[in-house]
C-alpha cells in the first residue's frame, strides 16, 4: 500500500476550512505571522508553501521578510511585538536563520502559546509528560498519516532512525504515546540493520539519499520516509530506497508526496488549535 500524503493532507485541510468558517462567523480571523531572514531559496519555496496552505483554508498570513544582515536584538523586538499581537494566533520563524543570530534564543523568545512549530521547551516538556499542547508537525503529521491509513501502532515495534529535536526524538515520543515499543537507532547504532529490520514500523529521518535498503526491512514492516534528498542525477529523494523497499513492506510512504504535505498541513492544525485553545 502506497500511503498518500497528499490526499491525506488534502482531507484534513478540508476539515479545517470548515473550522476556519465557524471561527469566522464568531468573529475570529486565524492569524500567522511568518518570518523569514535572508534570502535562502529553500526557505523561500517554504514559506511560499506555508502562505499558499494558509490561503486555502482561511488563515491570514503576515510574512514579514528581513533582510540578511538583521541583528539579533532587532528580531527578539519583532516576535515580542508578535507575541503581544491579538491578532496573530501563530509565529512561525523560518529556519535557518543568519550566523549573527541565536536560534535557539529566537525560538526560546516566542510565547508558548503562539509556538505553532511545538519547538518551545515548554511544549517539548508538555510533550514528553503527555500534557496536551503543540506537537511538531513532522511526527504529528506521520502519527495522523498512519491513523487515517487504519495502520494500528498499539503493540507494535517501532525503530526510529535519527535522533534530532525536530524529528528523530519527538517521533519517538509520540509513537510511545500511541503505545508502541520504541528503539531510536543513529550513526552510533551497532547493527543497525539488524535493529531496523525488527521494526514493524520503519521511520527514516537522517536525510541520506537511498540509504535504506530491503535489507534494512522486515518484510511486511510499514516503512515512513522522512527524507528529502537529492540522488547523483539531482532528482528529489527520500532516505529509503523505494526501489527494492516497496515490494517487502506492506506500506510505504513516496517521496515526494509522503510526509512533506504533512508538515505544513499539521502547522495548520496547530495554528487552528491556538485559536481554540486561547479564545
Amino acid at each position: 500500500m502506497l500511503i498518500d500524503g497528499k490526499q491525506i493532507a488534502a482531507e484534513i485541510k478540508e476539515e479545517l476550512k470548515q473550522k476556519v468558517e465557524h471561527l469566522k462567523e464568531e468573529g475570529i480571523s486565524v492569524g500567522l505571522a511568518v518570518i523569514r531572514v535572508g534570502e535562502d531559496p529553500a526557505s523561500k519555496v517554504y514559506v511560499r508553501n506555508k502562505e499558499k496552505a494558509c490561503e486555502y483554508v482561511g488563515i491570514h498570513t503576515n510574512t514579514i521578510v528581513l533582510p540578511e544582515d538583521t541583528t539579533e536584538e532587532q528580531l527578539l523586538k519583532l516576535v515580542e511585538k508578535l507575541n503581544h499581537d491579538n491578532g496573530i494566533h501563530g509565529i512561525l520563524v523560518q529556519l535557518p536563520l543568519p550566523k549573527q543570530i541565536d536560534e535557539s534564543k529566537i525560538l526560546l523568545a516566542i510565547d508558548p502559546k503562539k509556538d505553532v512549530d511545538g519547538f518551545h521547551p515548554v511544549n517539548v516538556g508538555k510533550m514528553v509528560i503527555g500534557e496536551k499542547t503543540f506537537l511538531p508537525c513532522t511526527p504529528a503529521g506521520i502519527v495522523e498519516m498512519l491513523k487515517r491509513s487504519d495502520i494500528g501502532i498499539a503493540g507494535k515495534e517501532c525503530v526510529v532512525i535519527g535522533r534530532s529535536n525536530i524529528v528523530g526524538k519527538p517521533m519517538a515520543l509520540l509513537m510511545l504515546r500511541e503505545n508502541a515499543t520504541v528503539t531510536v537507532a543513529h550513526s552510533k547504532t551497532k547493527d543497525l540493520k539488524e535493529v531496523a529490520k525488527r521494526a514493524d514500523i520503519l521511520i527514516s529521518a537522517i536525510g541520506k539519499a537511498n540509504f535504506v535498503t530491503a535489507d534494512y526491512v522486515k518484510p511486511g514492516a510499514v516503512v515512513i520516509d522522512v527524507g528529502m534528498n537529492r540522488n547523483e542525477e539531482g532528482k528529489l529523494c527520500g532516505d529509503v530506497d523505494f526501489e527494492s523497499v516497496s515490494p517487502i513492506a506492506s506500506a510505504i510512504t513516496p517521496v515526494p508526496g509522503g510526509v512533506g504535505p504533512m508538515t505544513v498541513t499539521m502547522l495548520l492544525v496547530n495554528c487552528v488549535r491556538s485559536v481554540e485553545n486561547n479564545s
